[in-house]
């Protein structure tokens, strides 16, 4: 299993939301710094979500997530607002990421994730965001009618391999993480599931783990010192 300390950034700071609300925020400082502080301690891939690219488009935190990648030694995989082939291109291509999330143009704009897959295939990632079953879009103010296994399909046949897969409930509540719903999506789609969303405690990584969960999100947590990022790592490696 793989785990992904994430970094999400609003108005270029590092922050935490509850049920990824705007409003419900915690500032925890520097990204960049945060960043690094993951990476000196073992961290393997990094996860980084641009929120005011989710919430408005905006690029305000463009040159941040620059300095970000170029700082970093390990893999940054990105996601936020990413609804444009252009947008795409110049995260993978100019900025230098190693995998972009697709998140709400999975289901607004199939041609956009057409064409994202064929140009870069596996370096595309399903952002599937969900609440009370099915898939939400749009910074997660919209629900769609589409459940997770129809999107993830969709993208899979488009030759991506990989899935991030949040529930909205738990995310930011440490409440535990959704470990049925994220080992049924694996094994019905056959893709590499990062399960992300309520990770509150070693527990929850042995769980997914032991459902053969591909990757994990750790966000909140180790914010607030529920997991301990180096803790985790060695949990994970010993296996």
């Amino acid at each position: 299993m793989i785990l992904f300390p994430a970094v999400d950034i609003l108005d270029n700071r590092a922050v935490r939301l509850l049920y990824g609300q705007r409003d419900k925020v915690t500032d925890y400082g520097d990204p960049v710094e945060l960043a690094l502080r993951w990476s000196d301690i073992g961290a393997q891939y990094l996860h980084v979500v641009d929120l005011n690219g989710a919430f408005d488009d905006s690029a305000v935190n463009r040159e941040t997530l620059k300095k970000l990648v170029k700082e970093l030694k390990i893999p940054v995989q990105l996601g936020g607002g990413i609804k444009t082939l252009d947008k795409i291109k110049y995260y993978l291509e100019e900025v230098g990421v190693t995998r972009v999330i697709v998140g709400t143009a999975c289901v607004t704009a199939p041609d956009v994730a057409d064409k994202a897959c064929a140009l870069y295939g596996n370096k595309i990632v399903a952002g599937i965001d969900c609440k009370d079953g099915f898939v939400a879009i749009k910074g997660w103010v919209e629900k769609s009618d589409l459940t997770a296994q129809k999107v993830a399909l969709d993208m899979k046949a488009r030759g991506s391999d990989t899935v991030v897969y949040t529930d909205i409930s738990r995310d930011g509540a440490l409440t535990g993480v959704n470990v049925e719903a994220t080992a049924e999506l694996a094994k019905n789609t056959g893709m590499k599931i990062i399960a992300s969303g309520g990770m509150s405690c070693i527990d929850d990584i042995k769980k997914l783990m032991q459902k053969d969960v591909y990757g994990a999100i750790l966000g909140r947590a180790i914010y607030n010192g529920n997991i301990d990022l180096s803790e985790a790592l060695e949990t994970v490696k010993r296996g």
